[in-house]
């Protein structure tokens, strides 16, 4: 009876969290040793996090009107990791932050002329993972505080990043005072 009982709550549990949309999250906490993230391996490879739109709490967007990176650049972290951020002011710790990047359309619409929105397909994923304490220092990906990485449609297993130095610092340099993050457009990082 007591059997019965306790898987009965099991799937009443888990039947609830599908009812009301509750999903698993991604978190900051130690994984596989490495004192990071589920994201990260023992040998310091990232992955891109599963379900991130549903599991992670959108920080904000940027558009990017023209250019290579042009689009829509929709941010996300772990939300252990804004929570902190609220209270403390930086990031955690094991923190992970996604950005996607979608192309771009515009037409006219009752809200306006010439209103921007997202297209379906992704151009490239970013994936930042906090290490203040330098964990995996003979891997490339790995350095400033942070691990680095890149994926490409077809193939989100791979970080093509390569040197975080040579393919991420570039764009990162003039928020190297915020901890390499360019905080401005993430309202979700400030309580209301």
């Amino acid at each position: 009876m007591r059997n019965t009982l306790i898987s009965f709550i099991s799937i009443a549990s888990l039947a609830g969290a599908v009812l009301f949309g509750l999903t698993p999250t991604v978190q900051a906490t130690d994984h596989q040793g490495t004192g990071l993230s589920e994201v990260v391996d023992a040998k310091g490879n990232i992955r891109l996090p599963d379900d991130f739109r549903l599991t992670m709490t959108h920080l904000g967007s940027w558009y990017v009107p023209g250019g290579d990176a042009s689009g829509f650049h929709d941010v996300y972290a772990d939300t252990e990791s804004v929570r902190a951020f609220r209270r403390d002011g930086k990031f955690p710790e094991g923190a992970v932050l996604v950005k996607e990047l979608r192309g771009a359309e515009s037409g006219n619409f009752t809200t306006g002329d010439n209103v921007s929105y997202s297209k379906a397909g992704v151009k490239q994923w970013f994936v930042m993972v906090k290490d203040s304490q330098n964990r995996f220092a003979g891997n490339p990906a790995w350095g400033d505080g942070w691990g680095w990485a890149l994926f490409k449609p077809g193939d989100t297993n791979t970080n093509v990043g390569g040197n975080y130095k040579e393919s991420c610092l570039g764009c990162h340099q003039p928020a190297k005072d915020t901890d390499w993050i360019y905080l401005q457009a993430y309202p979700s990082l400030m309580a209301r």
